[in-house]
């Protein structure tokens, strides 16, 4: 009955390092990928081996899906191609519905909406729910998925953006998504037992807006979606690894 997580990517849009930002959260069994980058399967099979969990699609109960850049979401249409002809089966896409409402025509259907099925046939029209299962995520409510609960959180970003807190086996992992520093959303993840918080350029978050938090809040905090350039050596906040596993 616990709660981990691996870090598939750590990276941002621009990484010539690492990994786009992409998490694997387990709780009995399951695995929950937060956010679904491009060349997912790679990053789940390069994780896997240094971290020693098994993961791969046939792992993947779903994706909770923050927002659609392409850091976030290049992945899904791979993913969702992968579950349709090898795993037969419908992947599942957990998002709220402001990020939802162009998942579809504005990021999926120019290479998916036709589809030759077998050799010699003419392409058919395929739709969202030909390959995908969506189960709206709310800001009002807590929305279950096998051992997780799943509360989001609007960020201040340039598309529709959702912070979760994500719980299972009796603790709580926060992660705050692409966002610009809000401190009603530091005090909203604050409540988890640990937060995973982005910082980056432009408009999102300083690392000095973080790095002056109060000491205790900071302890129960960790770095994501920083850049190449950051100093990860001396950060006053812990840094994730790439391909490792963390226990929240």
């Amino acid at each position: 009955m616990s709660l981990s997580f691996v870090t598939l990517g750590v990276g941002d849009a621009f990484s010539a390092l690492r990994y786009s930002s992409c998490l694997a959260v387990e709780a009995e069994g399951q695995v929950l990928l937060v956010d679904c980058p491009h060349p997912i399967r790679k990053m789940m099979r390069e994780a896997s081996e240094s971290s020693g969990v098994a993961l791969d699609a046939d792992r993947v109960s779903a994706v909770a899906l923050t927002h659609l850049h392409a850091d976030h979401a290049s992945g899904l249409e791979g993913l969702g191609y992968f579950s349709f002809f090898v795993l037969k089966k419908k992947l599942e896409v957990l998002a709220h519905p402001a990020v939802a409402d162009r998942l579809w025509e504005g990021h999926l259907a120019a290479g998916m909406e036709c589809l030759i099925e077998r050799h010699g046939a003419a392409p058919n029209d395929k739709h969202f729910e030909d390959y995908y299962e969506h189960t709206p995520l709310s800001t009002e409510s807590t929305v279950r998925h096998g051992p997780f609960l799943i509360e989001s959180r609007m960020t201040y970003h340039h598309v529709p953006t959702t912070a979760l807190r994500i719980h299972a086996g009796g603790r709580c992992l926060g992660y705050s998504a692409d966002t610009a520093f809000d401190e009603g959303l530091i005090d909203w993840l604050s409540e988890a037992d640990l937060m995973i918080h982005e910082t980056n350029y432009g408009v999102h978050t300083p690392y000095e807006k973080l790095a002056a938090l109060p000491s205790d809040l900071r302890a129960r905090m960790r770095l994501i979606h920083y850049p190449d350039d950051f100093d990860t050596g001396a950060s006053v906040i812990e840094p994730l690894a790439q391909g490792r596993r963390y226990h929240v």
